[in-house]
């Protein structure tokens, strides 16, 4: 049985997407000072962008799309959904953990489940 190249392009495009939907769901337009307050940081800007922490969120949206394309070669959407949901779920312990209320855990799972959900619509359409 051969097994398909990856998409690199959904793989690159998934990353992109979902690291934008990232900005736009942590804005204070949406639930991002729901988020800072949950999370007990200044829902204020920075003062200094939080670079290091964006390169590891890209560095990790980009890893979850490469196993969403590893898994979408062999036709495993349901692995590639426990993948999601396990990330998800790591993510809110971490939370729970750091005592996070339960609105900042919600959001921070809920984007690893939507940052998952775009890349697999990005493997179907590229």
């Amino acid at each position: 049985m051969e097994t398909e190249a990856l998409n690199w392009t959904a793989i690159l495009v998934g990353t992109v997407v979902a690291f934008f939907a990232g900005w736009a769901i942590y804005s204070p337009m949406l639930l991002g000072k729901t988020w800072a307050i949950g999370s007990r940081i200044s829902p204020e800007p920075p003062e200094q962008m939080p670079w290091m922490a964006m390169v590891m969120q890209l560095a990790g949206l980009f890893l979850l799309a490469l196993v969403i394309g590893m898994t979408a070669q062999t036709e495993a959407l349901i692995t590639a959904i426990t993948a999601i949901l396990a990330a998800a779920g790591m993510v809110m312990a971490q939370d729970a953990f750091s005592q996070k209320s339960t609105a900042a855990t919600i959001i921070d799972g809920g984007y690893v489940v939507i940052a998952g959900a775009l890349m697999i619509v990005c493997q179907g359409l590229f």
